[in-house]
């Protein structure tokens, strides 16, 4: 087959070993920058163009979209799925997955455990909203963060007050969620290929941290789940829509919660931290999966 991984950095990780397994299974791989495509939108014969050549011959993509590039690494996507390419996830739940509230009210609507979560533009009453949520301490994150970056844990009332106004001024868009303080600054972070749970780590904060994503220092280690992580985690992702997706989950009082569904997880971490080849299973999935329903597109 031809598999075009969709990836602005030919030298990350993830991208080297996808590339590596495609090779490995006898596939011919081509790295594509999304962002150096440009497409001809028509009725007839929709095309996209990379560096003066018609991408053409194509029988499946795997988007690696950074959140930066979502909205034009997306249109890209679409117009691979226009053209009957099989994704391994489709344009419409990376969408999904990357708005941080839409992804909640929609675990919510299925029924799926997470945090308790406020969301507002412009309060009335802050004080409200923070009691919502079961007061402080509490998290408080912009929108549009990633690996940790615009977290922010409030430990008292008035910081919690002062942040979520300070936020606000600059127009920026929050949530606020309450604290699981039982989790001990770590999460699970589950791996989700084809509807099922493929590998599962743990990711424990460093000292003094209460995030405990990689990017900020944590570390990671193997684990086994729970038979109720497991079927959270897929429930999690099947809400999204999404084939191969990394959920996030926090181990609390009241059983796991989803923390966040990620739509282009890393490989890095998970690999080391479980010995198994996670790229090869992405292209195991392709393999029997590319071909099938090509045009199983969703409008919402």
């Amino acid at each position: 087959m031809k598999i075009g991984i969709l990836s602005q950095d030919a030298n990350l990780y993830s991208t080297r070993r996808l590339h590596e397994a495609c090779q490995q299974r006898g596939h011919e791989a081509v790295i594509i920058n999304a962002l150096r495509c440009y497409m001809n939108i028509n009725s007839v014969q929709p095309s996209i163009h990379f560096e003066g050549t018609d991408l053409i011959g194509f029988d499946a993509i795997i988007p690696r979209i950074g959140s930066d590039i979502t909205f034009y690494g997306c249109a890209v996507l679409r117009q691979f799925e226009m053209m009957d390419v099989f994704s391994v996830n489709q344009s419409i739940a990376i969408s999904r997955s990357r708005d941080k509230l839409r992804s909640l009210q929609l675990l919510s609507r299925e029924g799926v455990g997470m945090p308790v979560t406020g969301f507002a533009s412009k309060p009335d009453d802050v004080l409200d909203l923070i009691k919502m949520v079961g007061g402080a301490p509490l998290v408080i994150k912009l929108l549009e963060g990633t690996q940790g970056i615009g977290v922010v844990l409030a430990e008292t009332q008035k910081a919690a007050e002062s942040v979520i106004e300070a936020f606000l001024g600059l127009k920026a868009h929050i949530m606020v969620q309450e604290y699981i303080e039982e989790a001990g600054g770590a999460d699970i972070r589950c791996f989700v290929i084809g509807g099922k749970v493929i590998a599962a780590m743990k990711r424990q904060a460093a000292e003094g941290e209460f995030r405990s994503n990689l990017h900020r220092g944590g570390s990671a280690s193997l684990i086994r789940i729970t038979p109720e992580e497991r079927k959270t985690a897929i429930a999690a992702a099947k809400a999204m829509g999404l084939s191969v997706a990394g959920v996030d989950l926090l181990r609390s009082k009241r059983g796991p919660l989803i923390m966040e569904v990620n739509s282009s997880p890393g490989l890095e971490g998970i690999e080391a931290a479980t010995g198994k080849d996670i790229a090869g299973m992405i292209i195991d999935h392709i393999e029997k999966n590319a071909g099938k329903n090509r045009r199983n597109l969703n409008n919402q």
